[in-house]
């Protein structure tokens, strides 16, 4: 009986969390940010790659919402920018950016995060962080709840 209140208890906890970053539309939201964002100064990478002297070459993908959220746009990489264009996603209190090896908690954990990223601005910029490999994907991550709303695989 006791394992059945801990574990309503751990269910409840985590609903709870996820809907710390599934806000409402209309509901009032913090002014938006200028149409062009860079991250160099906000985020610092959790992860480095040993191959901090090669740049990366230009890559592209599409996002796709993941986990019952809506994110959608292009992101480019090219000459050590990140660029997301056509850019929307579900609000969230603490959205960031991250180069991830996948689209689950353990890639975005091991991944190298942008910064914030703001979900109504079409058109942001991110520096990419010195030390920064090679990615599969771009993912956008609510950093509170611990969810991930969506990802760009990159090719």
């Amino acid at each position: 009986m006791r394992t059945k209140a801990l574990v309503g208890a751990g269910l409840l906890a985590l609903a709870l969390s996820l809907s710390a970053c599934g806000g409402a539309a209309g509901t009032a939201s913090s002014p938006s940010p200028s149409s062009s964002m860079s991250a160099a100064a906000g985020g610092t990478p959790s992860s480095m790659s040993s191959e901090s002297a090669m740049p990366m070459a230009m890559q592209k993908g599409e996002f796709a919402g993941l986990n019952g959220k809506s994110v959608k746009g292009s992101v480019s990489i090219a000459d050590g920018k990140v660029t997301l264009s056509g850019f929307s996603s579900d609000e969230g209190p603490d959205l960031h950016l991250y180069l991830a090896s996948g689209t689950d908690e353990a890639a975005v954990g091991g991944g190298t995060q942008l910064g914030k990223v703001s979900f109504n601005t079409a058109s942001q910029t991110f520096t990419l962080p010195a030390g920064a490999g090679s990615s599969q994907y771009v993912v956008v991550h609510c950093d509170k709840a611990k969810a991930v709303f969506g990802a760009a695989k990159l090719s």
